[in-house]
């Protein structure tokens, strides 16, 4: 009688090794991007609704913000960009407790894959698709006027720094997608807290005009600093201070938030 070894299946919870997560991680983003082709109407927000924000921003509000459109737009350009990306980061908390409630973390967790491949999967595909809205802006900013005066090696910087910024708040949205009882809820908290934060920052007026008190929030803003770094490094200017205050607070939200995050994301998956 011959004795036979059952080996049992590897599963996500194993140790993979570095290389092997590292492309498992990738094959999971470029999941995340394919899914565009099959879901046509997340084009509407990776490109319709910056679109629609550059637009309404410009010729609603350029008139009486700045005398004329062209202006303005030169002022609120990167803030604009800015609010976007903000936004953007929490299509990565919806994404995330869709796949939540909907099983496909429990579908994954048989795969024999590392357990944060899918997390950071997920977030390095929302990065990427921020770097296209932030693109997509632009030209149409040049289109209607704008001038990167920074030059070339000022815009490179800038997008770098945003995508940096969003990277450290993705966090936070990780937080809330494992954390919320559906999309809906993940949505409203979005709403919530990204509004009052960005229109109370330089990111659409100069701060100057705001009463006393409310100055003194939009100084310390994290919001603030980065629309004056990017715009800053956008039109050429003074941008060290904005650009160190922006890293500083990208660096204390992902030290906040990563931990936290990580936390439920293991105990949910």
């Amino acid at each position: 009688m011959t004795a036979t070894t059952i080996t049992a299946p590897v599963t996500g919870s194993g140790r993979v090794p570095a290389l092997a997560g590292l492309r498992q991680t990738f094959t999971m983003a470029w999941r995340s991007l394919v899914a565009v082709k099959h879901n046509p109407l997340e084009l509407v927000d990776y490109s319709i609704t910056p679109i629609m924000f550059v637009f309404l921003f410009t010729y609603v509000l350029g008139g009486q913000m700045a005398g004329s459109p062209e202006a303005y737009l030169k002022y609120a350009l990167p803030g604009i960009i800015v609010q976007n990306t903000l936004f953007m980061t929490m299509y990565t908390a919806m994404a995330l407790n869709t796949d939540l409630t909907k099983g496909v973390f429990d579908r994954l967790r048989s795969l024999p894959i590392a357990r944060s491949a899918p997390l950071i999967g997920r977030i390095t595909a929302d990065l990427a698709k921020h770097v296209w809205a932030l693109l997509l802006m632009i030209g149409l900013g040049l289109l209607l006027g704008f001038r990167v005066t920074g030059g070339f090696g000022g815009f490179l910087l800038g997008t770098l720094l945003v995508v940096v910024f969003a990277a450290a708040v993705s966090w936070s949205a990780v937080l809330i997608g494992m954390l919320a009882g559906d999309a809906e809820k993940v949505q409203a908290f979005a709403f919530t807290l990204i509004f009052p934060i960005t229109f109370t920052s330089s990111a659409f007026v100069v701060v100057d005009t705001m009463p006393g008190w409310l100055q003194a929030w939009s100084d310390v803003n994290p919001v603030t600093h980065l629309s004056d770094a990017f715009r800053g490094l956008l039109l050429g200017g003074a941008v060290a201070e904005p650009v160190l205050w922006s890293l500083v607070w990208a660096a204390g939200i992902a030290l906040v938030f990563y931990p936290v995050a990580m936390r439920a994301y293991r105990a949910k998956v």
